[in-house]
C-alpha cells in the first residue's frame, strides 16, 4: 500500500521597520525604501503539523469475485451468489400487444427472445433468473413449439398460457408426458400440454380476457413441488459454456475486425417485426442498448426501468408456413444459417449453429472463431430468412 506524507506548515512572521513617519509598509515598499532583513521565527510544532497517513484505495480487479463464494452467471457472466447457477430459470411467454404493456418480471430477464408468430405479430420469451421473490410475473400468453426449442438450452421451467395443441402434441410430442418427460412446463390451460399446478391467477380477479393471466415466485415454486419438477439443473445440463464471454477488464470492442465491423447505434427491426416495430438505441455512456416497442420505451411494470442489453443477436432462421391459418415453423436446429452480432456500438456478420435440444446455440465470426459476448444481458431476434432490418438508417437484407 502506498503512503502519502502530509506535513503541517508553520506560520511565517516578519517584522517591518518603517523609516518614514506615518507611511504604511505598503506605501514604503512602493517608494523603493529598503528594509532591514529580520530573521523569521519558526512556529513551534502543533498537533496540526503531526504527520498524517492517507491510504490510497486498492484497485479492484473486475475479473475477481467481489465477495467470497460468488461465481460467474451462466447467462450474463456477472458475479452472482454461489448457488445461482444451480437453480433453474423460468422461460416466460410475454405477449407484445400494446394493451399487454407494461409487464412484470422483465427486470429479472437475462436473455430475451422475439420471434414472429402467425398474423404478422411477434411474441417474446424471457429467461428469468433470481425469480423466486417476484410478486408478479406476466402477463402470460400462449407458446409455439419453436420457442420451446429456443428455451431448452437454458434447462428452464417453461411458463405459458396455452398454445396450438395440434403442433405441440402431435408433431413431435414436444409436451407429451409419454414422450418428452424432460420438458417441465406449467400451462395455464392444462390439457395435453400439462397442468397449471395452481400457478396462475387473474388481475383483475375473475377476468377471463386476454392479457390478464399472471403468476408469481411463490405460485411457481408451489406448482413445481406439486408437479414434482426438479428445482436445480439436471446433471447433464450444459450450462457453463452457454456463451463465450470476454474478460470484464478487456471487453470485446469488435476493433479486431477492422472495417468489417460496422457502426451500429440505432437498430430498427420494423422490417422483420412490422407490428411491434421493435428497436434499440445505443447509449455511449453505459454501453447499453435500450429497447422500444411501438416507438415507446419497453419497461418493467414494477421498477419502470427500460429494458437494456449489452449484446444483440440477429439470428437469420429458416421458416415456413404450416397451414392456411398461418402458423409458422422455425428451424431452431441448424448449421447453415447466418446473422449479426452487435455490441458496443459496432456490428459484425456471424454464423450460428445448434445441433441438440440442450446444447447452446453457438455464434461464430467469419473466421470460424466463437464470438465473445460482453458481460451483461442479451437480446436475440430470431428473424425470418430473407427479412430486413435497419442499422443507423441503412437497410440490411438477410439471406434467404
Amino acid at each position: 500500500m502506498k503512503k502519502l506524507r502530509v506535513a503541517g506548515l508553520g506560520i511565517l512572521m516578519a517584522a517591518v521597520i518603517a523609516g518614514c513617519g506615518g507611511e504604511s509598509a505598503t506605501e514604503t515598499a512602493h517608494t523603493g525604501v529598503q528594509f532591514e532583513t529580520v530573521e523569521k521565527p519558526v512556529a513551534a510544532p502543533t498537533e496540526a503539523s503531526t504527520e498524517e497517513v492517507v491510504e490510497e484505495p486498492e484497485e479492484v480487479d473486475p475479473d475477481q469475485p467481489p465477495e467470497e463464494g460468488m461465481v460467474r452467471d451462466f447467462f450474463t457472466n456477472e458475479w452472482v451468489a454461489g448457488d445461482q447457477n444451480t437453480k433453474r430459470p423460468l422461460a416466460v411467454m410475454y405477449p407484445v400487444n400494446k394493451q399487454a404493456q407494461p409487464q412484470y418480471g422483465l427486470d429479472k430477464v437475462r436473455v430475451f427472445y422475439e420471434i414472429m408468430e402467425e398474423g404478422d405479430m411477434s411474441r417474446q420469451m424471457g429467461i428469468l433468473e433470481d425469480w423466486e421473490g417476484l410478486e408478479r410475473i406476466g402477463n402470460i400468453r400462449s407458446i409455439r413449439d419453436y420457442f420451446i426449442y429456443a428455451a431448452l438450452e437454458y434447462d428452464p421451467i417453461i411458463i405459458h398460457y396455452g398454445g396450438p395443441e395440434l403442433y405441440l402434441y402431435e408433431n413431435g410430442g414436444l409436451l407429451n408426458r409419454n414422450t418428452r418427460n424432460d420438458i417441465d412446463n406449467i400451462n395455464g390451460v392444462g390439457g395435453k400440454m400439462g397442468s397449471d399446478g395452481g400457478a396462475f391467477f387473474r388481475v383483475p380477479a375473475g377476468s377471463t380476457s386476454e392479457h390478464t393471466a399472471f403468476t408469481d415466485g411463490a405460485h411457481v415454486t408451489a406448482a413445481m413441488e406439486k408437479l414434482k419438477y426438479q428445482a436445480t439443473h439436471k446433471d447433464s445440463y450444459i450450462g457453463e459454456k452457454h456463451f463465450q464471454f470476454a474478460p470484464i477488464a478487456e471487453p470485446n470492442t469488435l476493433e479486431k475486425y477492422g472495417s468489417e465491423a460496422k457502426d451500429a447505434k440505432e437498430i430498427d427491426m420494423a422490417g422483420s417485426y412490422p407490428a411491434t416495430k421493435s428497436a434499440l438505441s445505443y447509449n455511449d455512456e453505459d454501453g447499453l442498448y435500450y429497447k422500444t416497442l411501438y416507438g415507446n420505451k419497453q419497461v418493467d411494470a414494477e421498477t419502470q426501468e427500460q429494458l437494456s442489453f449489452k449484446n444483440i443477436v440477429i439470428q437469420n432462421t429458416y421458416y415456413e408456413k404450416r397451414d392456411a391459418k398461418g402458423y409458422l415453423a422455425f428451424r431452431m436446429h441448424d448449421t447453415t444459417r447466418d446473422g449479426y452480432f452487435i455490441t458496443g456500438g459496432k456490428m459484425i456478420h456471424i454464423n450460428w449453429k445448434k445441433t441438440g435440444d440442450y446444447e447452446p446455440t453457438h455464434y461464430y465470426d467469419d473466421n470460424g472463431e466463437e464470438v465473445l459476448f460482453n458481460t451483461g444481458r442479451t437480446m436475440i431476434f430470431v428473424v425470418k430468412a430473407g427479412g430486413t432490418f435497419e442499422v443507423d438508417g441503412e437497410t440490411i437484407n438477410l439471406k434467404k
